[in-house]
C-alpha cells in the first residue's frame, strides 16, 4: 500500500480540500491542549487518496524529530489551526519510529506506528489489539483492520470547499481609433468678365461743296499742333481677395450600448454516499 505526500496526491490541496487554507504548519497539542508537540510537517494519502497519516515535526520537543500520526488519532480545530492527539506522550513520541521522507514507507513500518496508538484507539472501541492482529497478515492487511485508527473521530471538523463559477461583468477602456482633421488647397481656373469701354479718335476729312472765300488776314497760316484731343480707355481691374466659405465644429459623442454575453458556467454540488443507516443531518 504506497502512501503519497499531501501535494503529490493533490496538487492543489489548499483550494480542493482545505478551501483556501494550508494545514501545513497547524501547532499540535495533546488531547489536553497543555503540551505542545509540534507542528503539520505533512500529510500521507493513499493511492485512493485517502488521508491516513499526518507528518508531526515535534520541533524542541523531541529534538526535531518527525513521526506519523493516523488521521484517526487526532482532533482538527481550523479556528485555531491546532490539531489535537489523543493518547501520545513524550514517551512515545520518544520511542516511535522516526520519519523520513527519503525512505520506503512498508508494512513493517506502519505496524510500529500503530502499535503505538492502538491501546488507546482499542480502549474507545472495547476491542483487544491482539483480535485485531489475529485476523490479518503483510498480504492481507488493509486499513479496515484499524479502522478507529484511520477513521475520523466523531467531532473531528472535516472541511470540503464546493466551488461554483460565476460570471464578472467588467469593462475596460481602449483606443479603437483616432480621427485627424486637416485641410488641403484644391486649384481651379475660374473666369471673369469685366466690360471696359475704350475711346477712339475719329477723324474725317471732307471737301465744302461751295467755294468760300476767306476774308483777307483772317487765314492763320502756321506749322505745328493745331487741336489736341484726350482719348481715354477703362481697363480691368482683377484682385484675388479670400472669403470665409464654410465653418467646421469638431466634437465627440457618445452612444451607450449593452453588450449581452453568454458562457457556460460550472458549480459542485454535495454527494453524500451512504453504506449502512448512519443518522446523516444534511441540513446542519
Amino acid at each position: 500500500m504506497a502512501l503519497l505526500k499531501l501535494a503529490d496526491a493533490y496538487p492543489n490541496y489548499r483550494q480542493e480540500i482545505f478551501g483556501g487554507d494550508d494545514i501545513k504548519g497547524y501547532d499540535v497539542y495533546a488531547a489536553d491542549g497543555n503540551d505542545k508537540i509540534g507542528s503539520i510537517y505533512d500529510a500521507l494519502v493513499d493511492e485512493q487518496g485517502s488521508f491516513r497519516y499526518f507528518v508531526v515535526d515535534t520541533g524542541f520537543w523531541v529534538f526535531g524529530k518527525k513521526v506519523l500520526v493516523p488521521m484517526g488519532s487526532v482532533q482538527i480545530d481550523y479556528d485555531q489551526h491546532r490539531i489535537y492527539v489523543a493518547g501520545m506522550t513524550k514517551e512515545e513520541a520518544e520511542n516511535m519510529p522516526e520519519y523520513d521522507e527519503s525512505m520506503t514507507i512498508d508494512y513493517d513500518y506502519e505496524e510500529r506506528v500503530r502499535n503505538v496508538f492502538r491501546p488507546t484507539a482499542t480502549q474507545a472501541t472495547a476491542t483487544p489489539a491482539t483480535a485485531a492482529q489475529s485476523t490479518y497478515d503483510r498480504n492481507t492487511y488493509n486499513y479496515d483492520h484499524d479502522r478507529s485508527l484511520y477513521q475520523p473521530k466523531e467531532g473531528n471538523n472535516q472541511r470540503i470547499s464546493l466551488y461554483e463559477e460565476r460570471l464578472l461583468a467588467n469593462k475596460t477602456r481602449q483606443k479603437t481609433g483616432e480621427v485627424s482633421i486637416g485641410k488641403h488647397v484644391e486649384t481651379t481656373t475660374q473666369q471673369v468678365s469685366v466690360p471696359v469701354d475704350k475711346e477712339r479718335v475719329i477723324i474725317e476729312r471732307t471737301t465744302p461743296t461751295d467755294a468760300r472765300e476767306v476774308t483777307p488776314g483772317a487765314a492763320d497760316f502756321r506749322e505745328g499742333e493745331v487741336a489736341r484731343v484726350e482719348v481715354y480707355e477703362e481697363i480691368a481691374d482683377i484682385q484675388k481677395q479670400a472669403f470665409v466659405r464654410e465653418e467646421v465644429n469638431i466634437r465627440k459623442e457618445v452612444e451607450h450600448d449593452t453588450v449581452t454575453s453568454q458562457e457556460t458556467i460550472r458549480r459542485e454540488e454535495l454527494d453524500v454516499d451512504v453504506d449502512g443507516n448512519p443518522v446523516i443531518n444534511k441540513n446542519h
